[in-house]
Order: C-alpha cells, then sequence, then structure tokens
C-alpha cells in the first residue's frame, strides 16, 4: 500500500522501485545476521581479524539496511524487516549452523555479499530505466559499499 505524497514520481515507478528495495533490504538483514553469527561462532588462526571484520562487516549493514528502508519510506511505502518478511523475501540461503573456520565463515559470507550485490547491480539498471534515478542511485551507493566488503572477505581468502 502507498501512502498519499506529493513526490512526482508515477505510483507504477514507485511501486516498482520498493519491490526491488523490499527483496534489497530483505536480503541485507539475513546477510547482517549471518555477519553477527559468524562474528560469535569464528574460531581458528586470525580468529581476532575475523572477529573484527564480521563484526564491522555487521555494522555497515546495519547503516546500509537503514538507507534502504528509509528510501522505501521516502517513496510511501512502509519498509518491512521483520523475520519473517526476511524469511519470506530473502534471495540468500540459510547461513549454515554447523562451520567454526574462518575458513568456512569467509566462503559463506563471500559467496552471500556475491549474490546481493549482483541484484543490486541489476536494480541500478532496472530503475534507471524505470526513470526513478534517486533509487538508482542509491542501488549505487550499496554496490559500492559491497563490493569493498566483498573485496575485504575475499582478501582473506587469498
Amino acid at each position: 500500500m502507498l501512502h498519499k505524497t506529493n513526490l512526482d514520481l508515477p505510483e507504477e515507478t514507485r511501486k516498482k522501485s520498493i519491490e526491488l528495495l523490499q527483496v534489497t533490504l530483505s536480503s541485507m538483514l539475513d546477510l547482517t545476521l549471518q555477519a553477527k553469527q559468524a562474528h560469535w561462532n569464528v574460531k581458528g588462526m586470525n580468529f581476532i581479524a575475523l572477529h573484527d571484520l564480521f563484526d564491522k562487516l555487521y555494522e555497515k549493514l546495519n547503516e546500509l539496511t537503514d538507507m534502504t528502508a528509509e528510501r522505501i519510506t521516502a517513496l510511501s511505502s512502509d519498509a518491512f524487516g521483520s523475520v519473517q518478511q526476511i524469511n519470506k523475501e530473502t534471495i540468500l540461503t540459510a547461513y549454515p549452523n554447523n562451520i567454526h573456520s574462518g575458513k568456512e565463515h569467509l566462503e559463506s559470507l563471500s559467496s552471500a555479499t556475491a549474490k546481493i550485490c549482483k541484484y543490486v547491480r541489476e536494480s541500478i539498471e532496472k530503475t534507471s530505466d524505470n526513470g526513478d534515478m534517486g533509487t538508482s542511485d542509491l542501488f549505487t551507493e550499496l554496490s559500492r559499499d559491497l563490493d569493498q566488503y566483498l573485496w575485504f572477505l575475499e582478501a582473506h581468502l587469498q
């Protein structure tokens, strides 16, 4: 449901952008929880470096999810971030509960981050083609930040 607004973007444009943003929000909230799970459970060599990296990823994702949710509300919709909504809309697979080594957590988080990076990049073009340059710009910003954290994660695997 869209709320009354004076925003000059056509309703159909806003609906399409909101749909992409909501999937992004759910997926990034999922990744946020995955990063915290890795932070809590990592073991082995480089523990403190990875423990800190996973916490920094968690903090960055909190910032990015807030920006995403606020864009949804700016487009005159409600942003949904309940566990049920995340489970329904995330593009990610469930985080494994049976991993502990830094390498396993890095591989899992890298894979999940790359999947969101791809979705976000596709959304840049879709929102731009649809005439919503503000949302396209947000997706570009998300892409830059997520790409950087993907690099941070993958650098530990090389």
